[in-house]
């Protein structure tokens, strides 16, 4: 456990980060107190260098290059993330305290709120450092644990309160629900192979194959991990969850549990697959992943088209990305190039999700409108019509972000989409490459819907205004820069991602006195030390 502490410095920084901001939260100076969301800000700034930092290769890990991917990617995300939260809970109150108010600190909730936002995304780096189920558990817990709080600090004004708080207690018990799923199919897993080590997990399965313990606990753990993810069945709590809450927050769940969730998803799925020296997945978990992926991106997609609220839209749509990433689950690692690796696609599209759904939710995050004596955020289409002519750095950004979450070419989402398809294909997967693709088409209706009324249509008579926030407009802007930045320069990234995805193999040993499997590579003088270190 100590060697594993040269690995934890992004998320011991983000700890740190999250106690300062609880002690100077408590000041009475309001000064001091603003200075809050600037330390959150240089801890993930800290953060993502040393992520960038992380070595590789760990012999306990199952995908030993993640961590110098995953880590920065969440930090760097979860900037953006920071720009559209800033002032989204504290700003009604300070704006009372300037006024000469006095102070109560009891009901400034902006310092606590920065300290839940770096927890939940220090679990989700902490799924990436995970190697073993008790770990895994913990971290999933610790990224969910302080959205549930978020929810309902996020609400503005008593109509905004009433909904946060009713969107909260549904996140919180469909997410304990989840949470025992899981955590069952945890301890099948370990009745079934009598360890908790995903590396020593994958040694037994491909020194003796899934038992029937083993494979029900698998199956319920993935099932249990799909609440994090929001895919079909475990996804009903999404479109009430996302609309209750404010802008800032609706993206940061769109992004950190997704995120938690597709990498907790790789590491199950690569002890019984490909770390257990099979070219493809078990027929039982494949068939699950493969109903999974389908119903959760034709779900998802149909629920988006009958929808009028913006965020209950991209609630949906949310889900269907998260059909789309599980496409790449079910192609696995191919042959370790990036097009035929569904592992690499699904860590860089994740990247360009945080940053397409992000642009999006900034863009709504920064636009209100008066409802009965109330400034709440914007929530219809008609709301943000003719954006581009009100608002045009907004509007722009939208439009930009909106057609980079349909795929259009040649912008990321398109560059982000394609390796999803290219390693299905690669690996067989026809069916599910023309599902996929004629998901994508019925996707085009909703987003286009919305990039017409930004563009084409005449501005709204709504009353809608900017809140005010330029830290919410820069976080926007800045979105669409990215998205056609990384159109250009992604093959840096798309590099890495393939680097992240290698996966830790091994092949059962014919000794009859050692059952146990050892490394593919078991040749080399480092594989063998690690085969010793983790048979004693």
């Amino acid at each position: 456990m100590i060697e594993r502490i040269g690995y934890l410095w992004p998320e011991i920084v983000l700890f740190i980060g999250a106690c300062l901001t609880m002690v100077i939260g408590l000041s009475p100076n309001a000064d001091m107190r603003k200075q809050t969301g600037l330390i959150a800000g240089v801890s993930l700034l800290i953060a993502a260098a040393l992520g960038l930092a992380t070595p590789a290769a760990p012999t306990w890990a199952i995908l030993p290059g993640i961590m110098p991917f995953a880590k920065p990617l969440i930090a760097l995300v979860g900037l953006l993330l920071l720009l559209v939260n800033i002032g989204s809970v504290d700003r009604d109150e300070e704006a009372a305290i300037a006024a000469g108010k006095p102070f109560n600190p009891l009901r400034v909730t902006g310092a606590e709120f920065y300290a839940f936002f770096l927890f939940s995304l220090m679990g989700a780096m902490l799924c990436a450092t995970a190697g073993d189920l008790i770990w895994l558990f913990l971290a999933l817990e610790l990224t969910s644990l302080p959205t549930y709080v978020m929810v309902v600090l996020s609400g503005r004004g008593k109509k905004g309160f009433d909904r946060s708080q009713e969107a909260g207690v549904k996140y919180f018990f469909l997410g304990a629900l989840g949470a025992g799923i899981f955590l069952y199919g945890f301890a099948l897993l370990y009745g079934g192979t009598g360890t908790t080590q995903f590396v020593e997990i994958a040694q037994h399965f491909a020194a003796h194959g899934m038992n029937p313990i083993a494979t029900v606990g698998l199956v319920l753990a993935l099932v249990g991990v799909s609440f994090k993810i929001a895919a079909v069945p475990m996804h009903f709590y999404t479109a009430d969850v996302y609309q209750g809450s404010s802008g800032g927050v609706a993206a940061f769940l769109a992004f950190v549990p997704k995120t938690a969730g597709m990498i907790s998803i790789l590491l199950l799925v690569s002890t019984v697959g490909w770390a257990a020296g099979q070219g493809s997945l078990p027929p039982a978990i494949e068939s699950l992943l493969w109903a999974l992926a389908v119903l959760t991106m034709t779900v998802g997609n149909v629920l988006a088209l009958l929808q009028s609220s913006l965020k209950r839209m991209l609630a949906y749509s949310s889900i269907a990305h998260s059909g789309y990433m599980l496409v790449g689950v079910i192609a696995g690692p191919g042959d370790g190039s990036f097009v035929s690796s569904g592992i690499a696609a699904v860590l860089f599209y994740l990247l360009c999700y945080g940053v397409m759904s992000t642009g999006v939710f900034a863009v709504l995050a920064s636009l209100e409108r008066k409802s009965g004596g109330e400034a709440v955020e914007v929530e219809s289409l008609d709301d943000i019509k003719g954006l581009c002519r009100s608002h045009p750095w907004l509007g722009w950004s939208m439009v930009i972000c909106m057609l980079s979450l349909l795929g259009f070419p040649p912008i990321l989402g398109f560059f982000g989409k394609v390796p999803l398809f290219t390693s299905a294909l690669g690996a067989g997967h026809v069916v599910l490459v023309v599902i996929l693709a004629l998901n994508s088409a019925i996707a085009a209706f909703y987003y286009l819907r919305v990039v017409a009324g930004v563009m084409i249509d005449p501005e709204s008579d709504s009353g809608v205004r900017d809140t005010g926030v330029p830290a919410r407009v820069i976080a926007a802007v800045i979105s669409g820069v990215l998205v056609l930045g990384l159109s250009v320069f992604g093959n840096v990234f798309m590099g890495s991602g393939e680097k992240a995805a290698e996966v830790r193999r091994f092949v059962g040993q014919s000794d009859e006195h050692d059952t146990d499997s050892v490394p593919l590579d078991e040749h080399s003088e480092a594989a063998e030390d690690e085969h010793h270190a983790v048979s004693h």
